[in-house]
């Protein structure tokens, strides 16, 4: 069982910064692919990242290439999104994720456990 906790939201102009905070509990989190979704109002859920157990490999949808970075801290059982450059549209709830059937810096089959998210709103 793994809980996870977001934390590091915010309001933020168009051109800032933010950093995000995951918290996980459970002493296999070192084990599982970890993800970054969000989700704005009327839109599907989409990946902004993912990073493999060992931090080695990440992955980046072109939207946020270059400006995101995901990272993890398997000492502090914390991941971590760095948001640069933010635009109007980044504004979502955003959503981290733990897959425990990972395929490269892809999940086999849906994410096992979901935290509750974070609102991040990018005022123009």
């Amino acid at each position: 069982q793994v809980q996870l906790v977001e934390s590091g939201g915010g309001l933020v102009q168009a051109g800032g910064s933010l950093r995000l905070s995951c918290a996980a509990s459970g002493r296999t989190f070192s084990r599982y692919l970890m993800g970054w979704f969000r989700q704005a109002p009327g839109k599907e859920r989409q990946i902004v990242a993912a990073i493999s157990w060992n931090g080695g490999s990440t992955y980046y949808p072109d939207s946020v290439k270059d400006r995101f970075t995901i990272s993890r801290d398997k000492a502090k059982n914390t991941m971590y999104l760095q948001m640069n450059s933010l635009k109007p549209e980044d504004t979502a709830v955003y959503y981290c994720a733990a897959c425990s059937a990972p395929l490269g810096v892809g999940c086999s089959r849906p994410y096992d456990y979901w935290g509750q998210g974070t609102q991040v709103t990018v005022s123009s």
